[in-house]
């Protein structure tokens, strides 16, 4: 595995062996943030986060950020973002808002033809400039070790393509194109399905959740959902996400059990999942503490 990658899976791992984890609701309501960590959302993951929201349009990204960032010397992780055949970032604005709240950097390439990720990871090469820069407002507040890959249908592929990176660490493909190779990667990867899904089936999303025996692999079927239903403030994909997001970039302890673990969270929503599965490396990844 590649470096980084090898790093943030081990150590997260490594975390939980040594009894650094709690359950999902056991600091639920917590909004008290560590000097420079931030600030813990309980398990209120489709709600808004602590953070303010700036959007900045540029020419080849727009970007979503909190408003002051590091207020309290944290630095914020960064999310990559490939909009869907035809779309732009405003399309995901509420869903890429939200992420911001909660304390991520959001790189969105303003691009309708994401499929190769060329411009979402070109959002990391921009960030590494400006972190490094002393007159950016980015700058010292960039986390360029947890940075994640995401996007919708064409984009969704994009998040599989944008991991060949060896700089992204978890990968969030909502409803992909098939125009992809899970092979490419080998960080861990939550593929997002809707169960009404009629450009991209589920069937077609579990083939390349099956092709992926070789990294930990979560699959989730979001019952009743179309292929749009992931737009705007993402839906019933926003709260799912976004726990996965500050599980494997922010190292939130409260979303755990939702994904990892015997009895998961997630695993025994039935209201929300009409499909959920997770391959045997996601099996290997431990539970909350206790589990």
């Amino acid at each position: 595995m590649p470096g980084s990658r090898s790093r943030l899976f081990g150590g997260l791992v490594l975390a939980v062996l040594l009894a650094l984890g709690t359950t999902p609701a056991a600091t639920a309501g917590t909004a008290v943030a560590a000097a420079g960590a931030v600030p813990p959302v309980g398990t209120a993951w489709g709600e808004p986060g602590p953070y303010e929201v700036e959007v900045d349009i540029e020419a080849v990204h727009t970007f979503y950020r909190p408003r002051t960032l590091g207020p309290s010397g944290e630095r914020h992780p960064v999310v990559i973002w490939g909009n869907g055949t035809g779309a732009v970032p405003g399309i995901y604005s509420s869903l890429l808002r939200h992420w911001a709240s909660h304390g991520f950097i959001v790189a969105a390439a303003n691009t309708p033809t994401s499929n190769f990720a060329l411009g979402m990871r070109a959002g990391i090469d921009l960030l590494e400039r400006r972190d490094a820069d002393p007159h950016s407002v980015y700058h010292g507040k960039v986390d360029l070790e947890h940075i994640g890959s995401a996007g919708h249908s064409q984009g969704g592929a994009a998040a599989v393509n944008a991991a060949i990176d060896s700089r992204v660490d978890t990968a969030v493909p909502i409803q992909p194109g098939p125009l992809t190779d899970p092979d490419l990667t080998d960080v861990p990867t939550f593929y997002l399905a809707g169960q009404r899904d009629l450009t991209v089936w589920p069937a077609l999303v579990k083939a390349l959740y099956r092709d992926s025996g070789h990294l930990p692999a979560v699959y989730g079927e979001v019952r009743g959902a179309g292929h749009l239903s992931s737009i705007g403030d993402g839906g019933n994909f926003r709260a799912p996400t976004t726990a996965w997001l500050r599980f494997w970039l922010m190292g939130d302890e409260n979303a755990r059990g939702f994904f990892f673990g015997p009895g998961c969270g997630y695993c025994e929503d039935d209201g929300l999942w009409s499909g959920w599965d997770r391959n045997d490396l996601a099996q290997l990844v431990p539970g909350p503490a206790g589990t």
